[in-house]
């Protein structure tokens, strides 16, 4: 039996808690701000629309009692709903900030990306910024020299590498960041869902790298996203958290049905009122208030009988050219199909759509979805503006005749229209 390899990481029962609405807002000025208005008795003017002003004071438990150990050449995916305490976790370990209770032992150099542009100062160049990430290691600039030509190359800014990079687009900074944090010294990658902003052949490019640096140069990758298809592919590990607590540790595909359990829901009705979405929504003008199913079962979804949806949205302001995306996926959320609903005109507060759906063309099977709101944009482009996990539905056959069991497995998800015969005849 071969021995075991060495413990690169190793958190034993960490806590982070916080007081909700107290000090710590993320400026002097803003913190003096919400002190001043309490001793008033004022509303906070930095709370966020909508945050329930009872709940200023109490304690969150972000983690609440997390403990594992990660092994030098592993490469482990983080995953779990929205304020799970993913992010939290990551911050402890790049010591952004400091755990409640508990203790967090590591044992080599970390090099990490927690969203586009961290440890980057905007005036400098990106040159200059990799010099400065590489001296925060602990490299000496001849140990730097030696990698720019490579990090350079990688990163795809080589015309912009000595401009100052606050005039970098953040597809050119999620590049470089990358580049710097893959190809300096580190024993320890702790990356998170930062790869979402770039293009997808730079994406696959990222990953191929980590999976490098993990089984060829034995680095240990945490690796933290919502697309579980990635997760997938990189990771040999995977831990699911819940509510500051690790509900799962153990095989990826195990660990990513656990999670799509928890995400998506077994009913025909799913409320968004109250959900909380992911931090890179800056936008929050439109956002999806319920969705509703006219089926009596999601459990046996009729393949040959169209589906109705009723949508309410809530527009702050009225919306123009507004889309909606419908994404199939299956049991461990790889995308399979979309259904796009285009132009609509939103006016200001709740808006009732209602959609038909044809799901004929997907096979005999258990699928989940997401739901996406977007605007459009010239050229083909759009912006997201709301994106939230759907429901859990099962598609059943309801015909009979001479067609075979479909075979999900080998032929697909998805089961294109029947062949027509256009000729037959004897040729000899």
């Amino acid at each position: 039996m071969s021995e075991k390899k060495e413990i690169m990481i190793r958190v034993r029962d960490v806590k982070k808690k916080y007081k909700l609405g107290q000090i710590g807002g993320g400026t002097l000025r803003g913190d003096l701000q919400s002190w001043w208005a309490r001793v008033r008795g004022k509303e906070d003017p930095n709370t966020l629309i909508g945050t329930d002003q009872r709940l200023i004071g109490t304690t969150f438990m972000a983690l609440n009692g997390v403990s594992f150990e990660v092994r030098k050449g592993e490469a482990v995916g983080i995953i779990g709903s929205n304020g799970a305490g993913k992010s939290t976790l990551l911050k402890l370990l790049t010591h952004v900030t400091a755990p409640t209770e508990g203790d967090i032992d590591l044992y080599g150099r970390v090099a990490s990306m927690l969203e586009v542009g961290t440890g980057f100062h905007p005036e400098m160049t990106g040159r200059e910024n990799v010099y400065l990430n590489g001296a925060i290691l602990g490299m000496t600039r001849a140990e730097i020299d030696a990698k720019m030509s490579e990090i350079i190359e990688f990163s795809e800014v080589g015309d912009f590498i000595d401009t100052p990079v606050k005039r970098y687009s953040s597809g050119m900074y999620v590049k470089l960041a990358f580049s710097v944090a893959a190809h300096l010294d580190s024993e320890i990658m702790i990356m998170d869902e930062v790869l979402a902003v770039g293009d997808m052949k730079f994406q696959k490019k990222c990953l191929t790298k980590m999976r490098q640096a993990a089984q060829r140069d034995g680095k240990t990758v945490l690796y933290v996203s919502h697309n579980m298809a990635t997760i997938r592919d990189l990771c040999d590990r995977c831990i699911v958290l819940d509510q500051g607590k690790i509900i799962f540790d153990g095989n990826v595909d195990a660990g990513i049905a656990v999670y799509l359990s928890q995400k998506s829901q077994s009913s025909n009705y799913v409320d968004y009122s109250h959900y909380k979405r992911d931090n890179w929504f800056k936008r929050d003008n439109l956002r999806l208030q319920s969705v509703r199913f006219d089926l009596a079962s999601v459990e046996a979804v009729e393949r040959s009988q169209p589906v109705t949806a009723e949508y309410v949205i809530h527009a702050r302001e009225a919306a123009r050219h507004v889309g909606l995306r419908f994404e199939v996926r299956d049991e461990v959320g790889t995308p399979l199909a979309t259904a796009f609903l285009y132009h609509l005109d939103l006016e200001p507060g709740l808006n009732r759509v209602e959609v038909s759906y044809d799901f004929g063309v997907l096979s005999p099977g258990q699928y989940s979805n997401y739901f996406t709101l977007f605007t459009q944009g010239e050229g083909g482009t759009h912006t997201v503006e709301d994106w939230v996990p759907g429901i859990q539905f099962g598609i059943v056959n309801t015909y009979l005749g001479d067609e075979l069991e479909w075979n999900a497995k080998d032929w697909g998800s998805v089961e294109l229209p029947q062949a027509r015969l256009l000729k037959q005849e004897r040729v000899s």
